[in-house]
């Protein structure tokens, strides 16, 4: 964790992350589910309250015949491993799965046997297409969830932003009054380029400076999000070809503010966290200090 991240969570008055431990994938040998790019903690967590969380892929818990007893029971082993190696002691465990209504048996068997294994209070991910059909995907059986207020729409070369959309959005949180869970809200403050090619998206680059690309000579500001790549170039790894478009997608301080709004006008109950998405000194200074605080405000 930099100094800048650390500054971030004194300024204010944070004490608790949630960190992803690992994902959960199909082997492409055995097709078996295997944990993928455990995490590996460089400095010490004394001061923080740690809740891991694990990603597990849709296609995991859509194969058939698949044990979720034994997957249950392997994720929660791996977690404490993790945990024990670093003098981690954790209350609270996330699952992080976009399930769907061909899984969600499946997602739904896992949930309650880890929930038993463990003896930790459990919270899941929420998407807003389980919010509003939430009679056909069920609700987990949680002590809370998270929405995931962002990854709305599709990444495409057109100009809508795939991060957040209000008029996407707003399609869905009416219902929010109706699901019978209590909910935090997670909020997106992270950007990224979706590098396009002949009008095909070929590919997604984190952390890049909408400044920094403004000031490139190789690049020329087509439209407010789009740039055009006027000379080929390599930058950062990746070949840049003449012709070339980079769409910019990131949240502003007023989106925050607007999505912050809208849940705080639609929710049923308020929430006992407001978590951002993610912690990373490049996108902590896309922000003034105190947006944090602002947003809080709203609810």
């Amino acid at each position: 964790m930099s100094a800048e991240e650390k500054q971030a969570l004194e300024q204010n008055n944070i004490n608790k992350i949630y960190i992803r431990y690992f994902d959960i994938d199909l082997h492409p040998k055995t097709q078996e589910p295997f944990p993928l790019s455990p995490v590996h903690f460089e400095n010490k967590t004394e001061n923080l309250t740690i809740v891991p969380v694990v990603y597990i892929k849709n296609k995991v818990m859509l194969k058939k015949g698949i044990d979720v007893e034994d997957l249950a029971k392997k994720t929660f082993d791996f977690i404490e491993l993790i945990n024990n190696k670093n003098g981690i002691s954790c209350q609270e465990i996330q699952i992080d799965c976009d399930w769907t209504l061909a899984s969600k048996t499946n997602y739904l068997k896992f949930i309650e046997s880890f929930k038993k294994i463990s003896h930790k209070k459990l919270s899941a991910t929420i998407r807003l297409h389980q919010i509003k059909y939430f009679e056909k995907t069920k609700i987990p059986n949680v002590d809370s969830g998270v929405l995931m207020y962002y990854n709305m729409g599709t990444i495409a070369p057109d100009s809508l932003n795939s991060i957040y959309d209000r008029r996407i959005a707003q399609r869905y949180i009416k219902s929010l009054k109706k699901y019978r869970l209590p909910l935090d809200f997670a909020l997106p403050i992270y950007s990224w380029a979706v590098h396009i090619r002949e009008h095909k998206v070929i590919g997604l680059k984190s952390k890049i400076d909408i400044k920094e690309i403004q000031k490139d000579t190789n690049f020329v500001q087509s439209q407010k999000i789009y740039f055009t790549v006027k000379y080929s170039n390599y930058k950062k790894g990746t070949f840049y070809k003449q012709g070339d478009i980079l769409k910019v997608e990131a949240i502003s301080k007023d989106d925050l503010l607007e999505m912050a709004s809208d849940l705080e006008e639609n929710t049923a109950q308020y929430p006992k966290e407001i978590i951002f998405y993610d912690l990373d000194e490049f996108n902590l200074k896309n922000y003034e200090k105190n947006i944090f605080k602002q947003v809080l405000s709203c609810f």
